[in-house]
C-alpha cells in the first residue's frame, strides 16, 4: 500500500468527481451524489482513489445498481452487500468506487465519517498517521487496521 499527499491527487479526484456526478445524476436524477473518502477531506493522504456516495430511496436501490453498471461499474466482490448497500467499482481502469446506499440507512456513516474529519483537523492528522503506519500492507490488512479508527470516529457523533 502506497499513499499520496493531498496535493498530489486531490485536484484530479475532484475533477473526476464532477464528471461522474454529472453522469450519475443524468441516469438517476433523484440520487444524492456526494464525494466521500479521503479524497474529499482536505489534507488527507490517500491511495489516490475516488469514492462516491450515491444515496437513493430504499425501494430504488436495486434499479440504481443496474443503471450505474451502464457507466462501467460492477459489484465489488468480497465486500458487504445488503438490501441497503451495494459497492461498485470501475471496470474501465479508473480507481473509482461507488457506495450505493439506501437513504436513511446506517450506511450514511460514510457521510458522517467524512464530515467528522472535515470538521476536525486533528482527526485528519491521526488518520494520516495511521495510514503512514500501513505503508506496505496488503489491502485487506490496511482495511482491517483503519476500521477501528473509523468506528472510533463514528462513536464520537
Amino acid at each position: 500500500m502506497k499513499f499520496l499527499e493531498s496535493k498530489d491527487y486531490q485536484k484530479k479526484c475532484w475533477q473526476h468527481f464532477e464528471r461522474y456526478s454529472s453522469e450519475i445524476k443524468s441516469l438517476i436524477p433523484d440520487a444524492r451524489v456526494e464525494h466521500i473518502g479521503a479524497s474529499s477531506i482536505p489534507e488527507a493522504i490517500s491511495k489516490g482513489d475516488l469514492d462516491i456516495f450515491v444515496g437513493v430511496e430504499p425501494e430504488d436501490l436495486e434499479q440504481a445498481v443496474i443503471s450505474l453498471k451502464a457507466l462501467g461499474f460492477e459489484e465489488k466482490i468480497d465486500t458487504l452487500r445488503t438490501p441497503k448497500l451495494c459497492m461498485l467499482e470501475s471496470t474501465i481502469g479508473n480507481d473509482v468506487a461507488l457506495q450505493v446506499v439506501a437513504n436513511g440507512s446506517e450506511f450514511e456513516c460514510f457521510l458522517a465519517f467524512r464530515d467528522s474529519l472535515r470538521a476536525d483537523a486533528s482527526l485528519v492528522k491521526q488518520y494520516n498517521q495511521l495510514k503512514r503506519t500501513c505503508e506496505g500492507y496488503s489491502h485487506d490488512a490496511y482495511r482491517e487496521k483503519k476500521s477501528g479508527f473509523i468506528e472510533n470516529v463514528l462513536s464520537l457523533n
